[in-house]
């Protein structure tokens, strides 16, 4: 018969250097990220609001033509 040895349970030592070991590397990760420049963060944002009205009124257009074509029929 084979016997189990028990689970061994963590310390709170080893939680706490995985913790700060997990901490670490997000830390390390964060400083090889690439951050855009004020002036490429405007550009983008404008950009977005840009597309974004153009879609909105794209989409009214489509849904005010939509519905007075089905007034016309019905």
């Amino acid at each position: 018969m084979i016997k189990k040895e028990p689970k061994k349970t963590k310390t709170k030592k080893t939680t706490e250097v995985a913790y700060k070991s997990y901490f670490q590397e997000i830390k390390d990760e964060l400083k090889k990220v690439k951050w855009l420049s004020k002036e490429e963060m405007v550009k983008y944002t404008v950009a977005a609001v840009i597309f974004i009205v153009i879609f909105g009124l794209y989409f009214y257009g489509m849904d005010f033509i939509f519905s007075w074509l089905k007034g016309l029929i019905g």
